[in-house]
C-alpha cells in the first residue's frame, strides 16, 4: 500500500476504510512503512482471525514508530466502525477483531502489537489454553528458552498432553497447551505454577519461576502468572516493536531443535515477507491449539 496516506480508501471483504500516513517511517532502522505493515496485516488476517475472535484484544500502539513511546489501549475506541464490535470485561469494552477489516483498522491506527486474552466470548471466564511464557533473561537467549521448551514437552508427553510452540517476536518463546475450555483459569493457572516450580526444582541452574530480577540473569522465567483473565499475551503472528520488523510465529519442534544445534538464534526469528510465505507452503501451524481439546491432569 503506498501513496501520500491522507485518506486512501481501501475494501477489506465488504467493509471499506479509509486510511492514512501510509509513508510514515515506523521502523526506522529498516524504513518499514505503515503502509507496508497494514499490507502484512491485510495479508494475515484471514489466518489471523480465528485466533483472536470472541477475545478481548488490547492494542499497543506507537503512533510515531518504534523508537518513540508506545501506550496500551484496551477500551476500543469511540470512533471505531459501527459494525466493530466490544468484548466487555468489568466496565471495559475491548476491541473485538472478529474479520480482516477489523485487524487493518487497528493497524491504521499504529497498533503494533495485539494482545489478545486466554479465553473467548460466549465464556469469558474459561480459557482455551495453558501459556506457558519464556523468557529468557540475559545472557540467556531464545535458544535457552528452546532447552526449557524441551523440558515442558517432556512433563507434557508424560501427562499425555501435546504443546504447539511460537516465537514471541522478540526474545523468547510460547507454548500453548489448548483445553478446549474445559478447565478454569484457576486450574489452568494452578496447573502451569505447578510445572513450573517442577522444572524450577529439578533445574535450578536454568529455570526460575519468579519475577525477581536478581534471580533471573542466565535463566529463563516460565512466567505461569499469564495464566489469569487479567493478563495478555501477545497473539500469533502479530509484529513487533522491536528494532526490524517480526513477528511472534508458529514453529514446529524440529525447527526449534534445528536452531539449537547449530547454536542459530537468527533461525527462530521471521519477518513479515517470511510469515506469509511460511503460511504459503506450511499453512497455520497454530490452528491445532482452536481444536484440541485436553483435560489437565493433577500436578501437585
Amino acid at each position: 500500500m503506498a501513496g501520500s496516506g491522507q485518506g486512501t480508501e481501501v475494501t477489506i471483504g465488504k467493509r471499506k476504510l479509509s486510511l492514512s500516513n501510509l509513508d510514515k517511517v515506523l521502523w526506522p532502522a529498516t524504513g518499514f512503512t505503515k503502509g507496508e505493515m497494514i499490507d502484512y496485516y491485510a495479508r494475515v488476517a484471514p489466518t489471523m482471525v480465528p485466533h483472536l475472535a470472541g477475545r478481548a484484544i488490547t492494542l499497543r500502539r506507537w503512533p510515531n514508530g518504534v523508537d518513540a513511546s508506545s501506550f496500551f489501549e484496551k477500551n476500543c475506541p469511540s470512533h471505531r466502525p459501527p459494525w466493530m464490535e466490544t468484548v466487555e470485561l468489568g466496565d471495559v469494552g475491548y476491541c473485538r477483531l472478529d474479520e480482516p477489516a477489523a485487524i487493518v483498522w487497528t493497524a491504521n491506527l499504529a497498533a503494533i502489537e495485539l494482545h489478545p486474552t486466554l479465553a473467548a466470548a460466549p465464556d469469558l471466564e474459561r480459557p482455551t489454553f495453558v501459556v506457558f511464557d519464556l523468557d529468557p533473561g540475559a545472557p540467556a537467549d531464545i535458544l535457552t528458552c528452546v532447552r526449557v521448551a524441551q523440558l515442558i514437552r517432556e512433563v507434557l508427553d508424560h501427562l499425555g498432553l501435546q504443546a504447539w510452540p511460537k516465537t514471541s517476536g522478540s526474545k523468547g518463546l510460547q507454548l500453548y497447551v489448548p483445553t478446549g475450555g474445559t478447565a478454569t483459569y484457576a486450574e489452568t493457572r494452578e496447573f502451569s505454577q505447578n510445572l513450573a516450580h517442577l522444572l524450577e526444582r529439578a533445574h535450578p541452574e536454568l529455570v526460575v519461576s519468579t519475577q525477581e530480577k536478581a534471580r533471573r540473569a542466565g535463566k529463563i522465567l516460565i512466567d505461569w502468572s499469564q495464566n489469569t483473565s487479567s493478563k495478555t499475551t501477545v497473539a500469533v503472528y502479530s509484529l513487533r516493536a522491536r528494532d526490524e520488523p517480526s513477528a511472534s510465529t508458529p514453529v514446529t519442534w524440529e525447527e526449534m531443535e534445528a536452531a539449537a544445534s547449530r547454536e542459530d538464534a537468527e533461525a527462530l526469528r521471521f519477518s513479515p515477507a517470511e510469515v506469509l510465505q511460511r503460511i504459503e507452503e506450511k499453512g497455520d501451524l497454530m490452528a491445532p491449539v482452536l481444536e484440541v481439546s485436553q483435560e489437565l491432569p493433577a500436578l501437585g
